[in-house]
């Protein structure tokens, strides 16, 4: 039945819980999992800042490379897990990322991550609902 599934990530807490969520349902059906977290770099990108990075475009690269690698050793043992950073808009690359795999189904949060985006409560996820094609699973943050 979810022969794919794609897992877009953030580093909040609701989408850690919605990759739990996620690896439950693949473990189930011997799902692939996909699982993401976009760079999206802005008009932060050509920033210079100082220490180890040399822009904000490779820092934040750096962070989304971070989290979805310490998501990755969560995953049930045996469960095959894909995993990318692609750059950009949050809401685009998450809705032309499922496309591009052919994904059955997409899990996420909620929300995202705190702070402005707070603000915006679910504005990456209600638009993936809306203009995506795939089924998507919002997880609403309880275990």
């Amino acid at each position: 039945m979810f022969e794919t599934i794609f897992i877009p990530v953030d580093g909040s807490q609701y989408a850690e819980r919605a990759a739990r969520r996620g690896f439950e349902i693949a473990s189930v059906f011997g799902s692939h999992v996909h699982l993401v977290c976009v760079a999206d770099t802005g008009p932060l990108a050509n920033y210079q800042l100082p220490g180890e990075h040399e822009s904000a475009a490779k820092a934040i690269t750096g962070r989304a490379e971070a989290i979805v690698e310490e998501l990755r050793t969560r995953a049930p043992e045996g469960l095959e897990v894909t995993t990318a950073t692609p750059t950009g808009a949050a809401k685009t690359e998450i809705v032309e990322y499922a496309a591009s795999i052919d994904a059955d189904l997409i899990v996420m949060g909620s929300r995202g991550r705190g702070g402005v985006e707070r603000l915006m409560l679910g504005s990456v996820t209600e638009h993936v609902v809306r203009v995506s094609d795939i089924d998507v699973l919002v997880h609403g943050g309880r275990n």
